[in-house]
């Protein structure tokens, strides 16, 4: 990966986060800008610049990153209402932060198309 970015200020304890969850492997913390009543980040503990550029050695992480998702939707109450999961890979995507994250959003419903 390149530069250190806010997410691995964050994992190591370098900058305050409202963290809900943590692993050996990922992170999940509130959003400082939610665009849902729930808006929650899952990042990988291990710098991944991105989805674009995940290999099939990064599957099991990946994996891991969708069950924390679901584990952490559940712990906020959001498994029977429902959910939505996001990554955005690349600028065009939408990717402001390059380090893989997931963005978990719930609480209302939410509309499609999303953008």
């Amino acid at each position: 990966m390149g530069e250190e970015t806010i997410f691995d200020r964050i994992i190591a304890g370098e900058i305050p986060a409202d963290i809900v969850y943590r692993d050996e492997r990922a992170v999940a913390f509130r959003d400082v800008n939610p665009q849902a009543p729930v808006h929650l980040l899952v990042v990988p503990v291990r710098p991944l610049a991105g989805l674009q550029v995940a290999e099939e050695g990064d599957a099991d992480l990946l994996g891991h990153l969708m069950c924390v998702a679901a584990k952490v939707a559940a712990q906020e109450g959001l498994a029977e209402s429902g959910y939505r999961c996001v990554i955005n890979a690349g600028p065009d995507g939408g990717q402001e932060v390059p380090h893989l994250h997931i963005h978990l959003l719930g609480g209302r419903a939410l509309g499609w198309p999303p953008g």
